[in-house]
């Protein structure tokens, strides 16, 4: 399986031709082999800001990405440059260079809410790019933010009753990183040194004010703060006071760049490759290249329809593929060890179970690894059902090649009878003792033949039956023996036939009992690796929505901080909301139904002696909260 990518050039992910957005098949290619975790670093901002060459230096190049030096901007759509993550061994880094917003080519200005809107959804570092500072006009250029809650949705149909999804949107939107070019200003605030967090922290404040205007231009800061906890600020002087050499910039070498530069660029690298987080989607989903490649499609498919990309929507196309591959690679696993691990025909049938149930639990181990969103664990439900049928098929398998070795061991051993019965060496005085002698003998040597396998009984049991007739015309025949004698042996013989069949009968009501008892095993197993699932599921989605709440918590007690109280209060049905949430997850009923749930249906397609709950032992203690 390939793991990483190392590309040697950029190419465009999603082209954008006459402002109508496409997916690049062969970028799509590239994503579709890596199955690593990706960290997704996107870049936004206006055009002929510089952004590509940060972006080719997170890359640890100089060029790749395509830099301009006139007015016309260069990057179009969203170009994608993978490379090994320099400091998350078994990692990739995908960065992701977007063209230039405000580009006064372009006719139809919402074009670029999407590129912006994919960015955001996309990545998992958002650095937002701009020139001089972070000032009214700034934060005014920014103004896609505020429309975001138009053209993102969290949820395919949010309940009337919820408060505004986009509360939502932190818990699976990027860090925001402001990069902030040809910075000349000091970083004082009344008179203070300060950082360049701070200096951000201190711009997104809100004007106080009541008027139209200001009310307008705080919008693009509440946005900021409601939808990016984790913000971040790099602010850099000119790279050269040389216009040549900003002209070209891609061939200048770092002696000419001014040291200060070179500072905060390493700065900036340093930040993203230790701090910038792996791809994630709700309740800690890892997206891989792979899933990063799915993703891509369903939100631009989403956009070219006239809709709106949805969160909930591509993670239930995600996880349908996902789950499906999930399925075929637990079951290829199963077939692989099974048919590594036996040699047919094993010894019992016991043996053969014992390898199921290892390799059964391993297959779900998998399954559970790599799938996620299992609805009504109809996946779940399609595997046990596979490896059901899997399991009966090398039980039929054992059977075959245990009743063939048994077959061809009797032929073999039952060559000298067969030619004594055909030469009539038995149709003499004496010779049904010797015909008996004959077939103890094979008999004798028949059962210390090794592993012939579970059918072992019957096959001899039906070459028993194929030589009654002959045994009773031998028996009849023999002038040695009175009517009596011929009688009770045959009558012995009679009831050594009814014990071998009563023997074989007891064989297979206790082949079958095992065969039961292997089945609520793997129903047992099936269920205890669900219930840990859930519980981490549980756990995943509680963190998610205390980090929401904790979010949000924050901006209302700083609203409050800075004076805006009525635009605190307001914040309290959202947040009551969320609270509400937290306590309901916190709740595990709905695990124990699940898990009922599965029971009921698994059971329903098994014979009728395990469709009784009963027949699960312990089950109820799994329902039992911790």
């Amino acid at each position: 399986m390939a793991s990483g990518h190392n590309m040697m050039a950029p190419i465009c992910l999603v082209e954008n031709n006459n402002e109508q957005l496409s997916v690049n098949q062969k970028a799509l290619q590239i994503l579709d082999k890596i199955s690593q975790p990706v960290v997704v670093v996107a870049i936004v901002g206006l055009y002929r800001t510089g952004k590509s060459y940060l972006m080719n230096r997170l890359a640890g190049q100089k060029d790749g990405f395509p830099l301009g030096s006139t007015v016309q901007s260069k990057t179009k759509g969203i170009w994608m440059w993978c490379v090994p993550h320099p400091s998350k061994p078994s990692h990739t880094l995908v960065l992701l260079d977007t063209e230039g917003l405000g580009d006064v080519e372009k006719g139809d200005p919402k074009n670029d809410l999407w590129i912006f809107a994919l960015a955001v959804l996309l990545s998992s570092s958002f650095v937002y790019n701009s020139l001089g500072t972070i000032n009214h006009q700034a934060l005014e250029q920014l103004h896609y933010v505020t429309e975001l809650t138009k053209v993102i949705r969290a949820r395919s149909s949010p309940s009337p009753e919820e408060v505004g999804e986009s509360s939502e949107f932190v818990s699976f939107f990027p860090d925001f990183i402001w990069t902030v070019r040809d910075f000349t200003l000091e970083l004082k605030l009344n008179g203070h040194p300060i950082t360049e967090d701070e200096y951000l922290e201190n711009a997104l404040k809100l004007i106080p004010g009541r008027n139209p205007k200001i009310q307008i231009s705080n919008l693009p800061r509440k946005g900021i703060r409601h939808f990016f906890p984790k913000r971040k600020c790099f602010v850099f002087d000119r790279p050269t006071r040389d216009k040549e050499l900003l002209a070209n910039i891609e061939n200048v070498t770092d002696t000419q760049l001014e040291p200060e530069f070179q500072e905060r660029i390493k700065n900036l690298c340093s930040y993203i490759f230790s701090q910038a987080r792996t791809k994630t989607l709700r309740e800690g989903i890892t997206v891989t290249g792979k899933r990063l490649g799915t993703l891509v499609v369903t939100y631009v498919d989403a956009i070219n329809s006239g809709a709106v990309p949805c969160l909930e929507n591509a993670v239930t196309i995600l996880a349908q593929l996902e789950n499906s591959a999930a399925v075929q690679k637990a079951a290829a696993h199963y077939s692989e060890q099974v048919a590594r691990r036996v040699t047919f025909p094993t010894d019992t049938i016991q043996e053969l179970l014992d390898v199921h149930a290892i390799c059964e639990r391993e297959a779900t181990e998998i399954f559970m690894e790599h799938s996620f969103k299992d609805e009504n664990q109809e996946f779940q439900k399609k595997l046990m059902e596979i490896l059901r049928n899997k399991k009966e098929t090398f039980l039929l398998q054992n059977e075959e090649a245990s009743a063939k070795y048994c077959q061809a061991k009797l032929d073999q051993l039952s060559i000298a009878l067969m030619e004594s019965i055909s030469a009539g060496a038995f149709s003499i005085s004496g010779g049904h003792k010797l015909y008996l002698e004959t077939k103890e003998k094979i008999e004798w040597d028949y059962w210390q033949v090794p592993r012939k396998g579970v059918k072992a009984n019957e096959v001899f049991e039906r070459f028993l039956q194929s030589q009654a007739a002959i045994e009773k015309s031998i028996l009849q025949s023999d002038k040695a023996l009175t009517d009596g004698e011929k009688a009770r042996r045959e009558e012995q013989a009679s009831r050594q036939a009814a014990e071998k069949q009563l023997e074989l009968q007891q064989q297979q009501l206790q082949e079958q009992q095992l065969r039961m008892e292997a089945q609520e095993r793997s129903l047992q197993e099936n269920i205890v690796q669900l219930k840990e699932k859930l519980e981490r599921e549980r756990e995943n989605t509680i963190r998610e929505q205390n980090m929401m709440l904790e979010h949000k918590l924050k901006v209302q007690r700083d609203l409050l901080t800075e004076g805006f109280r009525k635009e605190s209060e307001e914040m309290n049905a959202e947040i009551n909301h969320l609270k509400n949430m937290v306590a309901q997850y916190n709740d595990t009923p709905w695990i124990a139904r699940a898990l009922d749930k599965l029971v009921r249906e698994v059971t329903s397609i098994l014979p009728v002696s395990l469709q009784i709950l009963g027949s699960v032992p312990g089950l109820s203690l799994l329902f039992k909260k911790k």
